[in-house]
């Protein structure tokens, strides 16, 4: 399966073969194609990238791990917009004016959820655990749909750093 793949230089698929099983593979492949995008080396890279990420990914963050390896910076900007619009990838916009990429985990209950920006590092967490209720509205309170919870304010290290 993993020798299937397209690919220009033998590193890609090394990466791929060591990351991945080919059960994992199989997987991708098949929820790949139910998206309508191709399985390759550079989809396969981005998404294993992204379902380990603790946090939301800058395309200059991926850009940063897999450039080494043979990507090119325009082929993994591609498929982060490509993968997001097919729904894969969650594409978020924290009020600084970058776009973060995170793998959506359908698999859990944890796919919506919060972020906090910290205001001085720019450090970005997921609140996955923080439960939170809108109240009720009344009709006249109704404004539209919420489609992202942020906090801002001050992380643990800045804060222990000010001190």
């Amino acid at each position: 399966m993993v020798s299937e793949l397209k690919t220009s230089r033998g590193e890609k698929l090394e990466y791929v073969a060591n990351h991945l099983s080919e059960r994992e593979i199989e997987e991708l492949r098949l929820l790949l194609k139910e998206s309508g995008l191709r399985c390759t080396s550079a989809r396969l890279t981005v998404i294993q990238e992204l379902k380990q990420a603790a946090t939301p990914v800058t395309h200059a963050e991926m850009a940063e791990k897999l450039v080494p390896l043979g990507f090119d910076k325009a082929t993994i900007f591609r498929n982060l917009v490509d993968l997001a619009e097919a729904g894969l990838l969650r594409r978020i916009e924290l009020g600084d004016h970058v776009w973060r990429f995170e793998w959506i985990a359908r698999e859990t209950d944890a796919d919506e959820h919060p972020h906090f920006l910290c205001t001085v590092c720019g450090e970005v967490a997921c609140l996955r655990n923080l439960a939170l209720e809108l109240p009720s509205l009344t009709d006249g309170d109704v404004f539209g749909e919420v489609t992202e919870i942020l906090f801002k304010g001050q992380c643990i290290k800045c804060l222990a750093s000010a001190t």
